[in-house]
């Protein structure tokens, strides 16, 4: 099966000279197509770097890292940029812009896409945020949206150009119970119809039962990666 994401022997390092400090220490890990893959562990232990490294976010310093087929370790500045655009991002923090409808912040998802014409982007604007449930919330602003509801239009942003992966910082962090499940099971059922891959970080225990795969971190380090069974 064709590995999405490839780690070998990667370290990380915050700082210079004396200020220098290791944050990531040996991860190996491979994720395959199709997978949904929850890293967990304490805050601090390093689960943010590692995500921001695969997001070609920060810059891997050292041994692999290979995104889609692609070593980002030594990559150009251009050549990050270019890895970013084929992923889908969804954060704590939903990210919208505020002076921008539902819709519009939808369609600069897609706008990083030349080869995709203005006619396509708002017809697939428009049927991802059918998908998501807010068809008649299009041209709502952020600041008329529930927690919930923000949060799908950030799912819908970051899938409406198909990527093969999404990275997903903490997305139920600020949201209650049954708005941080609905918002996961929405992740899962659109990651499942477009066979895209999810790597997500999260604390939230309730939501755990998604993943394919936990994988623990603690202190910089891969501590267990083994299939999800959850009790």
């Amino acid at each position: 099966m064709l590995k999405v994401i490839s780690i070998r022997n990667l370290d990380h390092y915050f700082g210079n000279g004396s200020l220098r400090k290791q944050v990531l220490f040996n991860i190996n890990l491979e994720i395959s197509a199709g997978e949904i893959v929850i890293l967990t562990g304490p805050s601090g232990s390093g689960k943010t770097t590692l995500l921001n490294l695969v997001g070609g976010l920060r810059a891997p310093q050292s041994s692999s890292l290979r995104v889609l087929g692609q070593e980002l370790c030594g990559a150009s500045a251009e050549r990050l940029v270019q890895a970013r655009r084929r992923n889908g991002y969804i954060f704590q923090a939903h990210n919208l812009h505020g002076s921008l409808t539902a819709l519009q912040n939808v369609t600069m998802g897609l706008e990083l896409h030349p080869y995709i014409e203005l006619e396509e982007i708002q017809t697939r604007a428009l049927q991802i945020l059918e998908q998501v449930g807010l068809g008649n919330r299009l041209h709502y602003y952020p600041d008329q949206l529930s927690g919930g509801q923000k949060q799908r239009v950030a799912i819908a942003r970051a899938l409406v150009s198909r990527p093969q992966l999404v990275l997903a910082d903490e997305p139920t962090a600020s949201l209650d119970s049954q708005s941080g499940r609905d918002v996961v099971n929405l992740m899962q059922k659109l990651a499942h119809e477009q066979g895209c891959t999810i790597l997500m970080v999260t604390h939230d225990h309730r939501i755990l039962d998604i993943a394919d795969r936990i994988v623990q971190m603690e202190d910089g380090k891969l501590i267990n990666a083994t299939p999800a069974t959850i009790s």
